[in-house]
């Protein structure tokens, strides 16, 4: 049984029954609306006080993966709805899903996004389309409907957040490798993968658009593609990148995709990582590729993540959106990108950023540096922390909102000069 309590405001120590109960409670919070960011940080800010040795820290991953493991499941098959209907304010069942592929001994999920636009959204078509082609990977298809048929389906009206419940609740349903969940899509479904994709890329092995392309920015009306929307190139550093596009596609034109793709490889001079597949043809109009969705998910058949990169790029839009791999920002600043590199041999993080990091901090476990020696942190060339890492129950708690373990992480240092 733990032995380390937290410390209340009055200096009084938390049972270990209150422990359990604010533990429970983080683990329940809704933090990416209301007052759920400010609670959690209280409660993760109480727990900050119980130190993690080597037993503390197994009886917590046991409560922490019993919590999980009690957490919202999908149907393992058919077409449903994951929000009930609510009688007292008429609402009825939305969030609808269908589930086919390999359902029995999966061995990692697909995310399957429809297209549409504005007054469409059918994950039917979709579902019919992918499913054959994902259960030859030996996945698990989830094919999500948006919740508002609006021109950006994927990222608007709390669709992105349905798509991450999803994937999170498939995680519990099923013992599906976390290392190998990947988005994939047609039409506007393209444009939701690169986004989605880009936007939580340290939870994805991969994704693959099909005729469909990040939204496009231009320097003037009629003028030529100066860039693509905020918070997507960076962020796909360690991300396999399988992009189709036909030539004469009427609906979803060229120019979009090869723009992005062209991006995806002046970011991999500068960066390295960015691995990608660009697959161009002519002659498929706005359909599938030669050889159906088969024949382009074959590409990414080998793909899997690396939860801890040696270098991280990460360009934050979303003020939820605060842990990305072995970073995590309290408030993240809206379009600053972010390198973290790892040196294992000198025990030290290197960050680089075009925007203030304070508020930044670098996650830590066995798998990032040895906890047992300094560990050294420089912004800019800076030194801005030197000294031990310190296991403690809030971090844990606070990298274990969703059940991947490869997300979870025990000590954690600023990146920031205090």
């Amino acid at each position: 049984m733990p032995s380390s309590l937290a410390q209340a405001p009055s200096g009084k120590s938390k049972s270990q029954k209150e422990l359990e109960a604010m533990v429970r409670e983080a683990l329940e919070l809704d933090v990416r609306r209301g007052d759920g960011p400010s609670r959690l940080d209280a409660v993760v800010s109480m727990l900050g006080a119980v130190s993690l040795d080597g037993k503390t820290r197994s009886h917590w991953t046991k409560t922490i993966n019993d919590r999980w493991s009690k957490g919202r499941k999908l149907e393992t098959s058919g077409d449903h709805r994951f929000f009930q209907a609510d009688k007292a304010t008429g609402q009825p069942a939305r969030g609808r899903y269908l589930v086919g592929g390999e359902t029995k001994k999966p061995k990692g999920l697909a995310i399957a996004m429809h297209g549409g636009g504005i007054g469409s959204a059918d994950a039917g078509p979709a579902f019919s389309a992918y499913e054959p082609a994902v259960r030859q990977l030996g996945y698990v298809v989830v094919a999500p409907e948006c919740l508002e048929p609006t021109e950006y389906g994927w990222t608007d009206s709390g669709t992105e957040e349905f798509v991450l419940d999803l994937v999170d609740a498939a995680l519990r349903t099923w013992k599906v490798d976390p290392d190998r969940v990947v988005f994939v899509g047609h039409s506007m479904g393209g444009y939701g993968s690169w986004a989605l994709g880009a936007r939580h890329a340290d939870r994805l092995a991969a994704i693959a658009p099909s005729a469909g392309a990040p939204t496009p920015i231009y320097g003037r009306k009629g003028g030529p593609i100066v860039d693509v929307q905020d918070g997507v190139i960076p962020s796909l550093r360690n991300v396999f990148v399988a992009v189709y596009q036909s030539l004469d596609d009427p609906q979803v034109p060229p120019e979009p995709n090869q723009f992005a793709v062209k991006k995806l490889r002046d970011a991999a001079a500068k960066w390295g990582g960015f691995a990608h597949d660009y697959w161009e043809v002519t002659g498929q109009g706005h359909g599938a590729p030669p050889g159906g969705h088969e024949a382009h998910l074959a590409r990414i058949r080998d793909a899997v993540r690396t939860p801890v990169p040696d270098r991280l790029v990460w360009q934050p839009v979303l003020p939820w959106k605060r842990q990305f791999s072995w970073l995590f920002w309290d408030a993240p600043k809206p379009n600053a990108v972010v390198q973290g590199d790892l040196d294992r041999k000198d025990n030290s993080v290197s960050i680089t950023s075009t925007r203030d990091t304070k508020g930044l901090y670098v996650l830590l476990d066995e798998r990032v540096l040895d906890l047992q020696k300094d560990v050294v942190v420089r912004v800019g060339g800076t030194e801005v922390f030197r000294g031990r890492a310190v296991p403690d129950l809030g971090t844990f708690v606070l990298t274990s909102l969703q059940p991947d373990k490869g997300l979870q992480f025990c000590a954690r240092v600023p990146a920031f000069a205090k």
